[in-house]
């Protein structure tokens, strides 16, 4: 018996305004966003129909304009905007979204945040 099929979208690396500094306000930045998605495997598997499947480039558009077109003050918040984006979907019973900022700590490679939803 099949579970959950498992979708990861890896390295999506965007640019937006992030940040409540006046230059981060003035100024896109680099952030880099990873999206696991869950759904039933049974939806798609059987008949290999491209309607029965969760579309994950429709979901990384809605990501990619969301984050290219939005201001953001804080890290939580496009986080959070981008696991709504992933939880939309009828089908979906899992999604984690975590989001690096690079370069936001002088001596860091990055700091970054992750939130996760589970369907009841």
């Amino acid at each position: 018996m099949l579970s959950n099929a498992i979708i990861n979208i890896t390295n999506l690396r965007l640019r937006t305004y992030i940040g409540f500094n006046p230059e981060e306000k003035e100024k896109q930045q680099d952030v880099i966003i990873n999206i696991e998605i869950q759904y039933p495997a049974s939806h798609g598997f059987s008949e290999d129909d491209v309607d029965k499947a969760l579309n994950y480039k429709t979901i990384t558009k809605q990501v990619i304009k969301h984050v290219e077109e939005g201001k953001f003050l804080l890290l939580e918040k496009l986080v959070a905007d981008v696991l709504e984006i992933c939880t939309l979907h009828p089908w979906t019973v899992y999604a984690k979204v975590t989001i690096d900022k690079p370069h936001a700590l002088r001596f860091a490679d990055s700091v970054s945040l992750s939130l996760e939803w589970k369907k009841d």
